[in-house]
């Protein structure tokens, strides 16, 4: 059995609207209580409260804030596991401190867990949440498997989304006896050790005329607004407007993450086809192991590196390499472009611009991009 997240587009109506808000509401309340209780207890010397721990604490919130006994008990829990977590990987894997959680942050999400069935496909086109009840969902596959709990997300445009997570059976893509190597490339997105090169798509300047001409709006609206709300304070208005009472701002803002949203789908969707296929194709995948942050220091290329998305496509590869029984090998990208993939022989550091270079040992003639990936495939 494998675990595989579906993720829907559900349509509430204004009253499970009300209900998912007021839910992000509590768990953000609680996650900001906990959080300051744990800061407090480091600056008086005082230990880490484990999970378990914080989780009586909650209980001793609900007695004290009455309010929290109407958000999904499941959900609460959550978040002390997420702080958990994050303090799990402070200690260990040395990254930021938690912060606290602010209501004006659009993007807002909670999780709950499948208890008693109450999260459930009713029938074709409707499911079942916890404290929600029957909604209608959209989603691109069929909700198939034991459901272990579900994710309600708002989006930046204000869209609702609950991630599925179901345990389910995969079924093995058929074997291939295939083996292939790939570089990751700024003008061709992958290049394949069989001599197949995959186009870089640019989103971002598909949509950027478009995208710009709201931005451009957004800039403004906003420090025109800013500038009334320092004249609403300078005359002591009784209550004083914050940015998001000005519609015209929050119509731009919307626009803005509309397009960049888009852009991130079209993306998302052309990395799915791609490795899909890759799978399909292989039974062993071999890329190069790229520090990604290392090349973003190059001012000139990190717009376009950042564009690639060499992160994402791996992750995808890791896990549906793990769904259909396929092997994905990571491998040393040192010297993969300038060692020749013929006689081994190493010809120095070659600039960016010289994409076709020939061996001075053996005299072959290679495409850079395409020896590199055939170097990984013989690493």
């Amino acid at each position: 059995m494998t675990l595989k997240a579906i993720k829907t587009r559900i349509y509430p109506d204004s009253e499970q609207q009300e209900k998912i808000t007021n839910n992000f509401g509590c768990c953000r309340f609680v996650w900001n209580q906990l959080l300051s209780m744990q800061t407090t207890r480091h600056d008086n010397g005082g230990n880490y409260v484990s999970e378990f721990g914080m989780n009586y604490l909650i209980k001793r919130l609900k007695a004290e804030y009455p309010f929290l006994k109407e958000a999904e008990s499941t959900s609460l829990l959550h978040v002390s596991r997420d702080l958990n977590s994050a303090f799990q990987k402070l200690f260990k894997e040395h990254h930021g401190y938690p912060r606290f959680k602010s209501r004006k942050f659009p993007k807002q999400s909670y999780r709950s867990n499948s208890v008693n069935h109450n999260i459930q496909v009713v029938k074709n086109g409707y499911l079942r949440l916890p404290k929600l009840g029957v909604m209608r969902f959209k989603g691109g596959r069929k909700i198939a498997g034991k459901i272990k709990n579900v994710t309600i997300r708002k989006s930046f445009t204000g869209k609702f989304y609950a991630t599925v997570l179901v345990d389910s059976e995969i079924q093995p893509l058929k074997k291939t006896n295939n083996a292939v190597g790939i570089d990751m490339g700024v003008a061709d997105l992958m290049i394949t050790s069989d001599s197949v090169k995959y186009p870089t798509i640019r989103f971002d300047k598909l949509l950027t005329n478009k995208k710009h001409y709201w931005e451009k709006r957004l800039a403004r609206r906003r420090l025109q607004a800013i500038k009334e709300i320092a004249w609403d304070q300078h005359n002591n208005v009784s209550e004083p407007r914050e940015l998001s009472d000005f519609k015209n701002v929050e119509k731009a803002r919307i626009m803005v993450a509309k397009y960049s949203e888009k852009i991130a789908n079209q993306r998302s969707n052309y990395l799915h086809q791609l490795t899909k296929q890759l799978v399909m194709d292989y039974d062993v995948i071999k890329i190069e192991d790229l520090k990604t942050k290392n090349l973003l220091k190059n001012h000139k290329l990190a717009r376009v590196i950042a564009n690639q998305s060499w992160r994402e496509l791996r992750s995808q590869l890791e896990y549906k390499c793990a769904w259909y029984g396929k092997q994905l090998v990571t491998v040393n990208s040192r010297k993969t472009s300038q060692i020749c993939s013929i006689c081994g022989y190493d010809d120095g550091k070659h600039a960016l611009d010289i994409r076709q270079w020939t061996c001075p040992q053996c005299g072959t003639s290679h495409d850079r991009d395409i020896n590199a990936s055939v170097n990984i495939l013989n690493a």
